[in-house]
């Protein structure tokens, strides 16, 4: 089930948001939502959106559907949030995973921090993630290799570090790739989906060692 909530809070949430109590709130069974406690509204103007492109969303209204940079389909479900090159600011939320219908999440070239939560790995319906060109940090999650629908992970131009995840290797659907331009370290897998994919996915990462060899389980080298 939606939570169209989780779009009031821009999916950029101030650390002191999450010290605020929710309370569930019933909407029009049409749209089977669940919401934060209302004055919990007030938060939105304490978030970073300085080129206005959050003005159309209103949270007077129960259907997120009329908003701007968000498509449902034709049961009111949100399938798509495009803010690429909004200009936003701060850090990605977990409840972001509950958002179980969407097809797209891009969010590129913003100025996002902090983690990648690993409840975005719940998004089974994800098609495309592009999370480039932001100042993310921290490990890719594991957790993405859930997503089995994926067909493009864009997550470079960050600050990433860690290996890349091995479980990423058995995405049957993925057809890009590219971490390239973060800190990653170890070696680039060659098993699975990732058999494909050429060096320049994975470049500008100076203690990224190459590919590893066929059956090799030495993946940790320069972690």
């Amino acid at each position: 089930m939606a939570l169209w909530a989780l779009f009031l809070l821009l999916l950029l949430q101030p650390s002191f948001l999450l010290k605020s109590s929710m309370a569930n709130l019933e909407g029009p069974p049409t749209y089977k939502t669940t919401c934060f406690n209302r004055s919990q509204y007030l938060l939105l103007e304490a978030l970073k959106d300085p080129a206005n492109v959050l003005q159309s969303w209103d949270p007077t209204l129960v259907n997120p559907c009329t908003w701007f940079h968000v498509t449902c389909d034709g049961d009111n479900r949100v399938t798509r949030l495009d803010l690429g090159n909004a200009n936003l600011s701060g850090k990605l939320v977990p409840e972001l995973g509950r958002l179980e219908h969407l097809q797209y999440l891009e969010l590129y070239r913003n100025k996002l921090r902090g983690p990648i939560p690993k409840e975005i790995g719940a998004l089974k319906s994800l098609l495309s993630l592009g999370l480039y060109h932001n100042n993310l940090s921290g490990p890719i999650p594991p957790s993405l290799s859930r997503l089995t629908n994926l067909k493009f992970l864009r997550l470079n131009g960050n600050s990433l570090t860690g290996r890349i995840p091995r479980d990423l290797t058995t995405l049957p659907n993925l057809k890009i790739i590219d971490v390239s331009n973060n800190d990653l370290c170890g070696s680039i897998p060659t098993t699975g989906s990732f058999y494909k994919f050429n060096e320049r996915s994975f470049e500008n990462n100076p203690r990224l060692k190459g590919p590893e060899l066929m059956g090799s389980v030495n993946y940790e080298i320069g972690c």
